[in-house]
C-alpha cells in the first residue's frame, strides 16, 4: 500500500447544465473519517431541503479501501455508484460527494440517471484544488556529536528537519518521516556512520 495519495484542499460545489429539466447540483468535501459524513450530508440537506435526492459516495484512507454510496431513493446503481466511480477514476481519497437533484417532470431511465450523475461528479472533482496526503511514522535517531554532519546530510537529502531535538551526552532528534523512506533512510544512516548512529521508530 502506498504510503502517499490524493485527496482535494477544498469544498468545492458546481452545477452542470440541466437534463431534461432536472437540476444536478454536486458538492466534493474533504473527508476526515466516517464520521463526519452524516454531519456534512445533514448540511446539504438542510441548505437544498426541497430537492428530491441527495445522492453521495466517499472514499477513505490510502487506497480509498473504506468506501460506501447511497442512491437515496434513485433506482439501484443509478446514483451513488456512478460518484463513486468517478472518485475512483481521479485516484482520490478522503473525499464526499454530494449530488443533488431536483427532478424537472421528465424521468430520465436509468442509463441517463447513471451519466448525469457521473457527470455531475467528474465536474466538481476536476474543480476542486488537489493536496498530496503524505503518511509518516514519528522516528529517534541518537548519535554522538561527531556524527552530526552526516545525520545532518541524510537528512537534507531527504527534505527532512527535526520535529524535537535533545542534546546530552549524544544527541537525539525526533523526525516524521514518509514510511515510503524509512527502510532506505535506516540502511543508509548505519552504513555513512559506521554503525554509530542508531535508529528506533517511536510509538504513535
Amino acid at each position: 500500500m502506498s504510503s502517499r495519495y490524493q485527496t482535494i484542499a477544498a469544498s468545492t460545489r458546481f452545477e452542470i447544465e440541466k437534463v431534461k429539466a432536472s437540476r444536478f447540483l454536486a458538492d466534493a468535501l474533504p473527508l476526515g473519517d466516517e464520521r463526519e459524513v452524516e454531519s456534512a450530508l445533514k448540511r446539504v440537506r438542510k441548505e437544498f431541503h426541497d430537492a428530491r435526492h441527495h445522492c453521495w459516495a466517499y472514499r477513505l484512507g490510502p487506497g480509498g479501501l473504506r468506501f460506501r454510496s447511497s442512491d437515496d431513493g434513485e433506482p439501484g446503481g443509478s446514483a451513488g455508484k456512478p460518484i463513486l466511480q468517478q472518485i475512483e477514476a481521479r485516484a482520490l481519497s478522503d473525499v464526499l460527494v454530494v449530488v443533488t437533484r431536483w427532478f424537472g417532470g421528465t424521468k430520465l431511465g436509468v442509463g441517463g440517471l447513471v451519466r448525469a450523475y457521473g457527470a455531475a461528479a467528474a465536474a466538481v472533482l476536476d474543480r476542486s484544488p488537489r493536496r498530496a496526503v503524505v503518511l509518516t511514522q514519528r522516528i529517534e535517531i541518537a548519535f554522538p556529536y561527531e556524527r552530526t554532519a552526516v545525520v545532518q546530510g541524510l537528512l537534507s537529502a531527504g527534505e527532512l528537519a527535526p520535529a524535537a531535538a535533545h542534546y546530552d551526552v549524544e544527541v537525539r532528534l525526533e523526525v516524521e518521516m514518509p514510511l515510503d523512506q524509512l527502510d532506505a533512510f535506516e540502511h543508509e544512516l548505519c552504513e555513512r556512520s559506521a554503525s554509530r548512529a542508531r535508529f528506533r521508530r517511536l510509538a504513535p
